[in-house]
């Protein structure tokens, strides 16, 4: 009996330990043991994370600096490890990338890279003994923090360990480590958490550390969400990461991040029925082989966990996905969030340690299956790419796509696709397809018949029919639909035959002499706002042409800048060089006129108005989504190179609005506070410019500032059974779809479109009836508006010519607005110029 009694205390002693070893508590010290592995010794010769920062992983929220440290420290004292700079957020910091490996992997570490990519550009390349490629990421949220921190001992392990085991590992796989995908988020979220925690540390939510002030660490400088981005490229940080992913095509893909503190641990497949038709099955099948590794490793520490429910694969521009279309295997880890040192939660106190080990052990847990399952997984890499082949084998043909009015545009399409290796080759010769001509200096082509032809159908698909209704993120981003951009497909131009490997220049500079009488600049080149500023800047009066005319055999359309060279600050010597640099810096060809008597409006009509320049406020803060007003900063910032005056809104009562002429309203949260409504009312009826995005539209409408009528879809049919409750009501989500609407180019707003019609981005439900006026409605949904992505029929019925734009004229002021973000993402070029036509030609509307 007493035997009984002493295994049953030593069993419970052993529990105890097991439960402390899992979620210690608030008191108890963190060991590194806690995070590794049992029976493993390390190399006393590399410095843990505590030897160099000053604490143990846990204890405190690693910043970038101290991430940049560490990693430098291990890189010199392993030769494990090769250290590198791949370039600089928007605040400057690097972005720093480790690759992993035994050291004689690392010793011929080119010759490997070069054979992994030649076994996927032909057959036979014998792979028996090459090493698995495996990218590992961690924290792309910045305030997702257990990545990164996991990320520190997970260095130290592969660093430091010893034995067989990590000798194996290493030899079959080279680990691209990225410790941190968002260096200015991870700074920005470390300093608060740190600035405010407890020494004795309290698990209430209510506390400080817990709630982070507005724009939060989730996103970078710009406030964008970085995991929206391995798509469209549009960010530094991104830009380095997609150079790295295709100078390697890694064979998985990692992407550590968090979720609600009451969840538990997730690790891919997402749901089954969401995941995109161009992902191949075997893919999903990988995934959760691959998911098996997780499952015993976290049962093994006895941590919770779930997989198939919640998230998706569908959107491409997710880093758990994007290496789906790549012939890769992304996989996507979601921690429970202690969004600090600890908070309480449904599966009780969950502490940061256990968190930063839960991911620790993911981390871990791949590089097992990657090792294990290496020879299949590097054959379905290669057959991926082989089926490709087949594919386009005997397909000559391919993609077309240019705007010879818009020489910038097009060019940053082709950008993108540059920055993921799809082949661009240039024209030899004008050509039409479909009624829609391509002129030679102005357009691209992309033969289907190349290495990321899978990539490119993702990139370019127009899809409407779908498996599932419900969508975690976008279900559409068909990019020349997001540039405005014709483009025919399965066509073959006259095209040259070395590719491309520099963007198109202008094919007729501008030819300018002192002999002009005027300058005209063309309003439909992207980049036209900033050449307007970049006048204003310098003192030069600019006017637009609110008509078309003709002058020298040329036709100019509406909006077209006109710049008379009497009477400025300059002399028409000192003007001529201003406008030759400004022509060559912005890549825009310049026009001039030597005679004010055209055919249509004469140079000195009032027909052509004063421009005025802008001094541009934009309200951030609480109650304002920051992705939208980040989209805006950055479009002003980086693009237009516009100065902006960033306005909090709780503070807006205590600011002189009056030296402001435009002031932009992000997207909110329900409606400001009555004096900050009136306030903007009465500087707006004194002669200000308010433009408002999305559900500002509610409450600008209630404060009769922008009078509008809103339209509701038909009520559903709720007569389904309580389990599919949710479903029924998230299929009326409208999470990102392309829709078409026509245009009146006559009005201001649409100054710069040559076409009758235009894509235009929606992820909301607002619907905005047309104005009884019909030349009230300059941009108006067609009858038949789905142009790609998903839409409920209820939402599509209601969507249909309703209006996404409405202006009013109030007081002295105008108030405009838009009810879809005409910046999203960064990369939905096409919708830029509206933004700017509501800023300069307001009082033209």
């Amino acid at each position: 009996m007493r035997n009984n009694i002493l295994i049953f205390v030593l069993m419970g002693l052993a529990f105890a330990k097991a439960i402390t070893a899992q979620s210690p508590s608030l008191q108890d010290p963190i060991e590194l043991s806690y995070y590794l592995p049992e029976d493993v010794s390390y190399d006393t010769s590399i410095p843990t994370p505590q030897e160099i920062l000053g604490y143990v992983p846990g204890e405190w929220h690693v910043s970038h600096d101290q991430i940049v440290h560490y990693m430098n420290v291990i890189s010199e004292k392993s030769d494990r490890f090769q250290i590198e700079n791949r370039g600089r957020t928007y605040e400057g910091r690097p972005l720093i990338l480790m690759t992993v490996s035994s050291p004689d992997n690392l010793s011929n570490i080119d010759v490997i890279k070069s054979r992994h990519k030649e076994a996927l550009q032909k057959d036979g390349v014998s792979r028996e003994d090459d090493p698995i490629v495996v990218y590992q990421g961690f924290s792309i949220h910045g305030n997702e923090a257990s990545g990164s921190n996991a990320a520190l001992v997970l260095a130290y392990h592969l660093a430091a360990a010893q034995g067989d085991e990590i000798e194996e590992l290493l030899k079959n796989t080279v680990i691209l480590f990225d410790p941190c995908f968002n260096p200015d988020g991870v700074q920005r979220f470390s300093t608060w958490v740190n600035q405010h925690k407890n020494k004795n540390i309290t698990s209430n939510s209510y506390d400080r550390e817990y709630d982070e002030v507005w724009p939060g660490g989730r996103t970078n400088h710009y406030w964008f969400d970085m995991n929206r981005d391995w798509l469209p490229v549009q960010l530094p940080e991104s830009q380095a990461r997609i150079a790295t992913f295709h100078d390697w095509m890694p064979n998985i893909l990692t992407d550590h991040h968090e979720m609600g503190t009451n969840a538990t641990f997730f690790f891919q497949p997402g749901i089954p029925s969401r995941t995109h038709p161009l992902t191949p099955k075997l893919n999903q099948e990988l995934t959760r082989k691959i998911g098996d590794f997780h499952a015993e490793a976290l049962d093994k520490i006895g941590s919770l966990y779930y997989t198939e429910e919640s998230y998706d694969d569908f959107y491409y521009g997710k880093g758990s996905t994007f290496p789906d279309i790549n012939g890769g295997i992304g996989i996507l880890f979601e921690q429970a969030s202690s969004r600090g040192h600890a908070q309480d939660s449904e599966n009780g106190l969950l502490t940061f340690p256990f968190t930063v080990r839960n991911q620790f052990t993911a981390g871990l847990s791949t590089l097992k299956a990657a090792n294990s399952m290496r020879e299949e997984i590097l054959e379905y890499q290669e057959d991926f790419y082989k089926k490709a082949r087949q594919e386009t084998s005997r397909n000559s043909s391919g993609i077309v796509f240019g705007d010879e009015k818009d020489l910038n545009k097009t060019n940053a399409l082709a950008e993108i696709l540059m920055r993921h290796d799809v082949r661009l080759h240039k024209l030899n010769s004008d050509a039409s397809f479909n009624g829609k001509n391509f002129k030679k200096g102005s357009s691209y082509f992309i033969p289907k018949n190349q290495m990321n032809s899978r990539l490119i159908n993702a990139m370019f698909e127009k899809r409407t029919t779908f498996q599932d209704s419900l969508f975690y993120d976008i279900s559409a981003w068909t990019l020349p639909l997001a540039f405005n951009l014709d483009y025919a497909e399965n066509v073959k131009p006259d095209f040259k035959e070395e590719q491309a490997t520099e963007l198109l220049k202008p094919a007729n500079q501008s030819q300018l002499n002192q002999n002009a009488y005027a300058y005209f600049i063309p309003w439909e080149d992207y980049l036209a706002p900033r050449i307007l500023n970049q006048l204003h800047e310098n003192d030069i009066r600019v006017k637009v042409a609110m008509s078309p005319f003709s002058i020298d055999g040329r036709d100019y359309d509406y909006g077209t800048l006109m710049v008379p060279v009497q009477n400025q600050a300059l002399n028409k010597i000192d003007l001529l060089a201003l406008m030759q640099d400004l022509s060559n810096e912005n890549k825009v060809t310049f026009y001039q006129a030597t005679t004010g008597l055209t055919t249509g409006i004469d140079l000195g009509s009032r027909q052509f108005r004063l421009v005025q320049p802008q001094n541009i406020a934009l309200l951030i803060g609480n109650g304002i989504s920051p992705y939208d007003a980040g989209e805006i900063w950055h479009l002003m910032d980086q693009r237009y190179d516009i100065s902006i005056t960033k306005i909090d809104l709780e503070d807006i009562n205590r600011k002189d609005l009056g030296q402001f002429t435009t002031i932009i309203v992000p997207s909110t949260y329900g409606s400001p506070e009555n004096e900050v409504v009136d306030q903007l009312k009465r500087w707006t009826r004194e002669g200000g410019n308010l433009i408002g995005y999305r559900n500002s539209l509610r409450w600008m409408s209630s404060s009769k500032m922008l009078p509008l009528e809103f339209k509701k879809a038909d009520s559903l049919n709720t007569n389904v059974a309580f389990k599919d409750r949710s479903n029924l009501y998230g299929a009326q989500n409208i999470g990102g779809a392309i829709f078409e609407a026509k245009l009146d180019r006559s009005h201001p707003i649409n100054f710069g479109y040559s076409k009758e019609s235009l894509p235009l981005f929606r992820n909301t439900s607002l619907f905005v009836q047309p104005n009884k006026n019909g030349f009230n409605n300059p941009i108006q949904y067609t009858s038949e508006p789905l142009m790609s992505g998903y839409i409920s029929e209820e939402n599509l019925k209601a969507l249909k010519e309703t209006v996404p734009f409405q202006h009013n004229s109030y007081g002295r002021g105008e108030v405009s607005g838009f009810t879809d973000n005409t910046q999203f993402r960064a990369f939905w070029y096409g919708t830029n110029k509206l933004l700017a036509n509501a800023i300069f030609f307001a009082e033209m509307m």
